[in-house]
């Protein structure tokens, strides 16, 4: 993996439901998906849109629904060898859902939460190319663009992930009575790769919020509500111009978009 250790690296839906995921997705976001494995298999599937591999799927079995598991759209966090990191998660108050596991072809990984319960993966692929699920050189319809966490305690939060994979604080926003708006970057090669956020205390518990990119925002959201997901508001205008949306998938996977208002009728 070229990537340095604290970028994320992949993007990964785990549904209740694949084929209806798929065409929902498919629909919305343009992606084609293919089989993981040489077999042709159906377990784990990949998705890209005219490029670059953005992410895969995979359906919630009976055993993983047991354990607790639900729709989620989760994200992997690339280090340089993954049971240090975890033995430095769980010092640093992180739990470990899943230890350190390797996935023939693909790579060594775990399945952990921060010390507020926001899930999420991390990961040493074997391959030697750089990963472009993120994108963070140009803009990407398709991929994912910002990596938000909402925190219950954004403090602790900047903290536990500055220790673990070196992340800074770029910039701030006021965002008034909702607290700062902390701007993330990782050092080694300065990506701007999102912002943690002051969880708003009637919503769901801390959890990460990925947004995709789109070409239309409006066409998006008018997508989403006709296929059997929900907006959880209009469109909001962002810094430079564009705007972003927080959605639910039909199987209630919370995901987020970003794209420009084009006034097409989509």
């Amino acid at each position: 993996m070229a990537n340095p250790h604290g970028d994320f690296i992949w993007y990964e839906l785990m549904t209740s439901d694949a084929p209806a995921a798929e065409a929902f997705y498919a629909g919305l976001m343009g992606w084609s998906f293919r089989p993981a494995g040489p077999d042709g298999g159906t377990a784990y599937r990949v998705f890209a849109k005219n490029g670059p591999e953005a992410g895969g799927m995979m359906q919630i079995t009976e055993d993983m629904r047991a354990g607790g598991a639900r729709p989620l759209w989760a994200g992997y966090i690339g280090v340089d060898d993954v049971d240090e990191t975890v033995a430095q998660l769980a010092g640093e108050g992180g739990t470990i859902l899943m230890g350190p596991m390797d996935i023939e072809g693909v790579g060594r990984m775990a399945l952990v939460t921060d010390p507020l319960g926001a899930p999420f993966y991390v990961m040493r692929g074997i391959s030697g190319e750089t990963s472009q699920a993120f994108a963070q050189d140009a803009p990407r319809e398709g991929h994912c663009v910002w990596n938000e966490l909402h925190a219950t305690d954004p403090d602790r939060a900047l903290s536990f992930y500055g220790a673990c994979f070196g992340w800074e604080v770029a910039d701030r926003m006021d965002m008034g009575p909702m607290g700062s708006y902390d701007m993330l970057r990782n050092p080694p090669n300065q990506t701007m790769l999102g912002a943690v956020m002051r969880a708003a205390g009637d919503g769901p518990p801390p959890i990460w919020h990925f947004y995709f990119r789109v070409p239309d925002i409006d066409a998006a959201r008018r997508y989403v509500t006709a296929h059997g997901g929900s907006a959880r508001e209009e469109p909001q205008e962002i810094p430079g111009g564009e705007f972003a949306l927080n959605a639910t998938d039909p199987q209630g996977a919370a995901f987020s978009l970003v794209g420009p208002r084009t006034g097409g009728s989509g």
